[in-house]
């Protein structure tokens, strides 16, 4: 009977625990109006995705390319130069395959079933950057609605249905778990987006600094190591099979885009649009800018990126040069006041 007791009262602290929890979260909620204001953002713009896909004609652009070849790979072709649809060759990672192949088999290429998936994907997305947003604290609660007003970005995710979708939600979740100092993790679901595709690498260098001012250079290195072994594992089929072939078309760096389809370079002609000339001055003025920010925009509180770098490597020095003249016992002792530091912190 007494352990009946204590079973009981235990059960009984356990649910008043649940409760307070439950009750704690929804006065979070009523308390904080932008927490409240979020939340109807989100729903609101679900009932907007739902009139879109059901009164917006849909928009054929790439769909039935996706779906050609996803048929070519389900159909066990693994050389990515003959993995082929209505608008050209395959120029995504494999990421993009085994994406599309799953969406195939939840929708069975049905348009309109696809458009819902994304809908519920747009409002993940959506709910994933209310997120960051309060977490950051930095704007003001009514401009939190600024983030579902974009006509592109309803156009993109449920009349288009392209993998921008994917690999921007993915690079957003990303984004949380850098938040959260999960950068090792993060990371690994930055390359996920990159699989998916590959202009997502065009936040690479200010990611690369971040690491650089939160981790040590040995962190960066696995950190990147992780993302690395990603790609490897995704590729791996067609890595072994056809290497050249998937490397030279997933990851194709000199790709030439098509002038009808700019939306910035509009109003440059044709002829040098098209020109490798302009592609290199693009990329040499893009790196230039990152350069400039980097060393006396984003490290000026560690006087510029040289600094930055200067002072990581003698950290690594300090860091080997103790190891090599410790002793093995203090080695020891060490690691294990590590640990125990580690804990009290956890706790």
């Amino acid at each position: 009977m007494p352990r009946q007791a204590t079973a009981t009262r235990s059960l009984a602290a356990g649910g008043s625990k649940t409760a307070s929890k439950h009750e704690s979260f929804i006065e979070k909620i009523i308390r904080n109006p932008k927490v409240s204001f979020a939340i109807a953002v989100l729903l609101g713009d679900a009932v907007l995705v739902s009139l879109i896909i059901s009164y917006v004609p849909y928009t054929k652009i790439d769909w039935d390319a996706y779906m050609s070849q996803v048929t070519g790979f389900l159909g066990g072709e693994r050389d990515y130069s003959k993995l082929k649809g209505d608008t050209g060759p395959l120029v995504y990672p494999a990421g993009f395959l085994y994406l599309y192949s799953a969406i195939q088999n939840v929708t069975g290429g049905a348009v309109y079933t696809a458009q819902i998936l994304f809908g519920i994907l747009y409002i993940v997305n959506l709910g994933i950057v209310l997120l960051i947003y309060l977490k950051m604290d930095v704007v003001p609660w009514w401009a939190l609605c600024l983030v579902s007003l974009s006509k592109r970005m309803h156009s993109i995710f449920v009349l288009r249905l392209f993998n921008d979708c994917f690999a921007t939600t993915l690079f957003h979740a990303s984004m949380v778990s850098f938040l959260y100092q999960k950068w090792h993790l993060g990371l690994i679901i930055f390359s996920g987006a990159v699989s998916v595709k590959m202009n997502v690498l065009l936040y690479a260098p200010p990611l690369l600094l971040l690491l650089l001012k939160a981790l040590d250079i040995l962190g960066v290195i696995s950190a990147g190591a992780g993302a690395a072994i990603v790609q490897v594992l995704l590729g791996l089929p067609f890595i072994i099979s056809y290497p050249a072939e998937y490397i030279s078309r997933a990851f194709n760096l000199g790709r030439v885009f098509i002038h009808f389809w700019s939306v910035n370079f509009k109003f440059v002609p044709e002829q040098l649009f098209v020109s490798k000339g302009f592609a290199l001055f693009l990329l040499a003025a893009h790196l230039m800018l990152l350069a400039v920010f980097a060393h006396y925009r984003w490290c000026s509180h560690e006087g510029g990126i040289f600094l930055l770098l200067r002072a990581k490597l003698t950290q690594m020095k300090l860091r080997f040069s103790n190891l090599s003249s410790s002793p093995p016992g203090k080695l020891s002792r060490h690691k294990s006041d590590s640990r125990i530091l580690r804990a009290e912190r956890k706790q």
